[in-house]
């Protein structure tokens, strides 16, 4: 058997993952310019880049534009519940998440038309919800809704049920998609371009038929677990169905 060498990116790569596992560096701590990182290495700055590129894949680091490359902390894990109208953060010993949210007034096109079941044109309100754990942003979710108004509780926190709503939702329809993110997602997000997303396009339909919620949640792959329960229904239930 033929035992191939560690090139050199892999080699750097294991060198920092084992000092931010072993806390040499710690969550939110910067690391050294990659200038100097690529003499420590003694490598070029190309080969060094590429090295931190798999870090960042792995979520253990975050590059910010103009400051440099962190640390990440502790992953909160993301939880979505299938058949609930938000995720759950699992518990843990981190920063309390914070929601910061925009409102926008647009019409139906594109994947909107089919996801809501609307004519193209139909006016819809757009509640961009991104949650942050610290200053880190964590996920984000666009929550649409026909017409111009909406529930206030839109970006709301985790509830064990769908909300209030006249007339009263009867199904729930999910879709979920691994892939990687839009520019503009690795943007708001601060992952890597790399790095895969789990997205989760949901409507909500109420008993007469029509879409009377729907969202698209964008999930960084290395942070969220989707849960899903199905409870058969007995000879029975399904004769009286």
């Amino acid at each position: 058997m033929i035992v191939t060498a560690p090139s050199r990116r892999q080699a750097i790569a294991e060198d920092l993952r084992a000092q931010i596992t072993t806390g040499r560096f710690k969550g939110g701590d910067r690391l050294p310019a990659e200038a100097a990182l690529a003499t420590h290495y003694e490598v070029s700055t190309p080969t060094l880049r590429s090295a931190l590129a798999l870090l960042q894949t792995e979520g253990l680091i975050e590059k910010i534009h103009g400051k440099g490359n962190f640390v990440h902390h502790p992953l909160r894990r993301i939880t979505y519940i299938g058949g609930s109208r938000t995720c759950a953060e699992a518990a843990g010993a981190t920063p309390q998440l914070h929601v910061t949210v925009h409102t926008t007034q647009l019409r139906a096109h594109g994947h909107l038309i089919a996801l809501l079941d609307v004519p193209a044109g139909t006016p819809l309100t757009q509640f961009l919800c991104i949650r942050h754990e610290g200053k880190s942003p964590h996920s984000l979710a666009r929550i649409y809704i026909p017409g111009d108004s909406s529930p206030s509780h839109a970006c709301a926190e985790p509830r064990s049920g769908p909300p209030d709503l006249h007339p009263p939702l009867t199904e729930i329809r999910e879709r979920v998609t691994a892939r990687h993110p839009t520019p503009e997602e690795a943007a708001t997000l601060r992952i890597s371009p790399s790095l895969s997303v789990l997205t989760i396009s949901r409507s909500a339909v109420d008993s007469t038929g029509h879409v009377a919620e729907a969202a698209v949640l964008v999930l960084p792959g290395d942070r969220a677990d989707a849960y899903f329960i199905t409870h058969p229904m007995t000879g029975e239930e399904r004769r009286e169905g």
